[in-house]
C-alpha cells in the first residue's frame, strides 16, 4: 500500500483530447479487472477556467455542448410535443361529452302526463324552438320538443307540479359542432407545423448535400478492364499520370489540366473510362450525375456545387466525375425565361467553381456526354475543361476486344467464332455487344442448353436489331403473297447492288411492327460515297416496285421505305452538296434543342431554293425508283423464285438468295 501510495498519479486529466484514454481500464495477471481509476477532482476555479477555456475539446462535457444553445423559449418544439399537446385538447374537449349520459326523449304528450303524474322535477323551456330539457325525479335528464308558445292551461298545469324556467333563445349547433371545430383546428394547426418543419429540413439538407457518390481508390475497375478504346486510354493516360506524380508537372512549370470531357455516343463506356482512370491513379474519386444538382427548391443546385468541390478539395488530390453533363451545362440565354432560371444558376456556381481552384490543387473533373452541341460554349474553353476526347463507336477489332471482355464468364461452345460476331454487328456499341451476348446466353437458357452455341448468337443479333418475333399473328394468304414479294425485291436488289452490304438474311415472320424483314450487314466504313448513296435509295424502292411488277399496285408496306429514302435524298441535297443544281451549298438539319433558340433563329434559306431543294429530292428519289423497276424487270424470274422460296420457308439466307438469283440468271 506504502509504494502503491508513492506512485505517480497516471490517471488522465480532463484535458485529454483521446477518449479511450480517459476510459481505459487495466487487466490484472489473473484475468480481473481493476477499478477504474478515479481522477482527482480538481478546484471550483480551476474547472470554470477549463470550462471557458478554447483548448478544451469540444463535447468532452455536457455542459459544454450546450454553452451556445438558445433559450428554451426560442427552440422549437419537438414533433412528438406538437402531437401530445393536440392529443390531450381534444381529449380535453370530447372525454367530458363522451361520459355524460345522453338524454331520454319522447313526445310531448307524454311529457304532459308524467308532468302531471309528479314524475318531472324540473324543465326547461325555450321560446325559439319549443325544446323542452330537465330533469325526471330519479335524477335521468330528459328532452322533448313542444309548441313554440305555451297555452296558459298547459303553462299551469306543468308549474303546479315541476320547477319550470324559460331560457332565451340559443342556437344548439355551437354545443354540437363547436369541440369538433375546434379539434378540426387544432389537428389542421398541428399538421401545418409539422409540415413546414419537415419542408424546412428538407430544404435545408437539399442546400447543404451534394448527392455526390464517393467511392475509394481501390476500385477494381483498371485499364485493362476496359476493351477496344486504346487511343482513348493513351489519352487518359496522362491524367493518371498527372495524379500520381503531380511533383513532375510542377517542377517544370506546367500547368495541370482541369478538366477533361468525354463525347461520344450512348453505351462506349464513358462512365466506365472515368472509373477506370481513378483505378489506375489510386485516388478517391466523386461521382454524380448532372440531374442531381436539380431541385425543387430555389438555390439548391448552386449550393450542392459549392458543397461538392468543398468536399473535393479535403480529398485532393481526387476525381470529380460529372456524367450527363449536359443536363446541367446547357447554353444560357437560350430559353424564354431569361438568365435566373435554376439551371443557369447552377451552370454559373460551375464556372466559378472551375476557375475557382488552383490549377496545382490535385483536383481533375471528368464529364461525359452524347450532346456536345448543346453545352455551353464558356464551360469548354480553356481553363475549365482543357481536354475533349472523342469515344467513338469501336471499328471491327475493338469489338473484337470488346466480346473477349464479356465472353470470359460464359459458357461459350468451341464452336462459336467471336470474329465473326465480330464482323456482322457494326455500328454497335461495347453496352450492345454486352447485352447481345447475355441475350444469346438466355436463348441457350430456353433452349434448355448449358452453352451458347452459334445459332444462339443469331437468335440474340435477330431479336436485338430486327425485335421480338410474333408468332401468334395470323395473316392471310393473300398478305403473306404481298409480303413475300415486298421482301423478295429487297432481297434481289440486294444481291444485285455491291455497295450496300451483303445480305445476311430474309424472312416474312412478323418481328416487333413489321411483317416482314430483309437484313444486310452494314461496312465498316467513315465515308460514303455518292454512288453508295444512290445504292442504298435504289434498295429502299426494291419492296415497291416489286408490288407494283407482280400486283400492278403497290400497298402501304414501304411507308418506312419512303421515309428513309426521303430523309437521305435530303441530306444528299442540302447537308453533303450532292446536286448539280443545288451546288456546293450545306444547310444543316434544323434539331434545334431549345425553344427560345427556334424563336430567334430565321431561316437561312429562301422559297425558291427551298423550292429548288423539293424538285431535286423528287428527282433523285425518282431515279431511283425507275432503276430499282428496271433491275426487277430484268430479273424477274429470280423475283418470282425467291418470293415462292419465302412463302414456302418463311426465312432465307443470303447464301441462299444468291444462289437463286445466280442460277435464275
Amino acid at each position: 500500500m506504502a509504494d502503491d501510495a508513492n506512485r505517480p498519479n497516471t490517471s488522465p486529466s480532463l484535458t485529454t483530447t483521446d477518449p479511450a484514454t480517459m476510459w481505459r481500464t487495466v487487466s490484472e495477471p489473473e484475468g480481473r479487472f481493476s477499478p477504474r481509476p478515479v481522477p482527482p477532482r480538481p478546484p471550483a476555479t480551476t474547472l470554470l477556467e477549463r470550462l471557458t477555456s478554447s483548448r478544451l475539446p469540444a463535447g468532452s462535457l455536457r455542459g459544454a455542448r450546450g454553452a451556445n444553445r438558445s433559450p428554451w423559449w426560442r427552440r422549437r418544439p419537438p414533433i412528438w410535443t406538437l402531437v401530445v399537446a393536440t392529443v390531450l385538447v381534444i381529449g380535453a374537449v370530447t372525454l367530458p361529452r363522451l361520459g355524460h349520459q345522453p338524454p331520454d326523449t319522447f313526445p310531448w304528450t307524454t311529457f304532459l302526463e308524467r308532468a302531471a303524474g309528479g314524475q318531472v322535477r324540473s324543465a326547461t323551456f325555450r321560446n325559439d324552438s319549443g325544446v323542452v330539457a330537465g330533469e325526471m325525479v330519479d335524477g335521468s335528464p330528459f328532452r322533448t320538443t313542444g309548441p313554440t308558445q305555451l297555452a296558459q292551461e298547459e303553462r299551469r298545469s306543468i308549474a303546479a307540479t315541476t320547477e319550470l324556467r324559460f331560457a332565451p333563445a340559443r342556437s344548439n349547433a355551437i354545443d354540437r359542432w363547436g369541440p369538433i371545430i375546434v379539434s378540426l383546428v387544432i389537428v389542421l394547426i398541428a399538421i401545418t407545423l409539422l409540415v413546414r418543419r419537415r419542408s424546412g429540413d428538407g430544404a435545408k439538407g437539399a442546400m447543404t448535400k451534394s448527392q455526390a457518390r464517393r467511392g475509394s481508390g481501390d476500385t477494381a475497375v483498371s485499364f485493362d478492364d476496359v476493351a477496344g478504346t486504346e487511343s482513348v486510354k493513351a489519352e487518359l493516360a496522362e491524367i493518371v499520370d498527372v495524379l500520381r506524380h503531380p511533383e513532375r508537372y510542377r517542377s517544370i512549370g506546367a500547368r495541370l489540366p482541369k478538366g477533361v470531357l468525354l463525347v461520344g455516343p450512348p453505351g462506349t463506356g464513358k462512365t466506365l473510362l472515368a472509373r477506370a482512370v481513378a483505378g489506375e491513379a489510386k485516388v478517391p474519386f466523386l461521382s454524380i450525375s448532372g440531374s442531381d444538382f436539380m431541385e425543387m427548391y430555389v438555390g439548391v443546385g448552386a449550393a450542392r456545387v459549392r458543397d461538392l468541390f468543398t468536399e473535393a478539395r479535403k480529398l485532393a488530390p481526387c476525381i470529380v466525375f460529372i456524367d450527363e453533363i449536359d443536363s446541367v451545362g446547357r447554353k444560357r440565354g437560350a430559353g424564354v425565361g431569361g438568365g435566373h432560371d435554376e439551371r443557369e444558376q447552377t451552370l454559373n456556381q460551375l464556372l466559378a467553381e472551375l476557375d475557382g481552384f488552383s490549377p496545382t490543387s490535385g483536383i481533375v473533373v471528368l464529364g461525359a456526354t452524347n450532346r456536345p452541341d448543346v453545352l455551353d460554349a464558356a464551360l469548354l474553353r480553356p481553363g475549365r475543361f482543357d481536354r475533349h476526347v472523342d469515344v467513338t463507336l469501336p471499328d471491327r477489332d475493338d469489338r473484337l476486344a470488346i466480346l473477349r471482355v464479356h465472353a470470359k464468364g460464359l459458357s461459350v461452345h468451341p464452336d462459336v467464332n467471336l470474329n465473326d460476331v465480330a464482323r456482322t454487328t457494326p455500328g454497335m456499341s461495347g453496352a450492345d455487344l454486352a447485352n447481345l451476348l447475355n441475350e444469346a446466353a438466355l436463348c441457350a437458357v430456353r433452349r434448355g442448353s448449358n452453352e451458347i452455341f452459334p445459332r444462339d448468337l443469331d437468335s440474340a443479333r435477330d431479336r436485338v436489331v430486327l425485335g421480338v418475333e410474333r408468332p401468334s399473328l395470323v395473316l392471310s394468304e393473300e398478305e403473306r403473297t404481298m409480303t413475300a414479294t415486298h421482301e423478295a425485291g429487297h432481297a434481289v436488289l440486294a444481291v444485285l447492288l455491291r455497295s450496300t452490304g451483303p445480305l445476311h438474311k430474309v424472312t416474312i415472320v412478323a418481328r416487333g411492327s413489321a411483317l416482314g424483314l430483309t437484313m444486310s450487314l452494314p461496312i465498316d466504313r467513315q465515308m460514303l460515297r455518292h454512288d453508295d448513296i444512290l445504292d442504298q435509295l435504289c434498295l429502299a424502292f426494291g419492296g415497291r416496285c416489286a408490288e407494283q411488277l407482280s400486283f400492278g399496285q403497290v400497298t402501304t408496306g414501304g411507308a418506312d421505305d419512303l421515309t428513309r429514302a426521303t430523309s437521305l435524298a435530303r441530306r444528299m441535297v442540302r447537308e453533303w452538296g450532292m446536286s448539280e443544281r443545288i451546288g456546293p451549298m450545306a444547310w444543316p438539319s434544323d434539331k434545334h434543342v431549345f425553344l427560345g433558340d427556334q424563336m430567334i433563329r430565321s431561316r437561312e434559306d429562301s422559297d425558291a431554293t427551298a423550292l429548288a431543294v423539293d424538285e431535286e429530292v423528287r428527282r433523285l428519289l425518282s431515279e431511283q425508283e425507275r432503276r430499282a423497276s428496271q433491275l426487277l424487270t430484268k430479273h424477274r424470274r429470280a423475283l418470282d423464285a425467291v418470293a415462292a422460296q419465302l412463302l414456302d420457308q418463311e426465312t432465307l439466307t443470303g447464301d441462299r438468295v444468291r444462289r437463286i438469283v445466280t442460277g435464275a440468271g
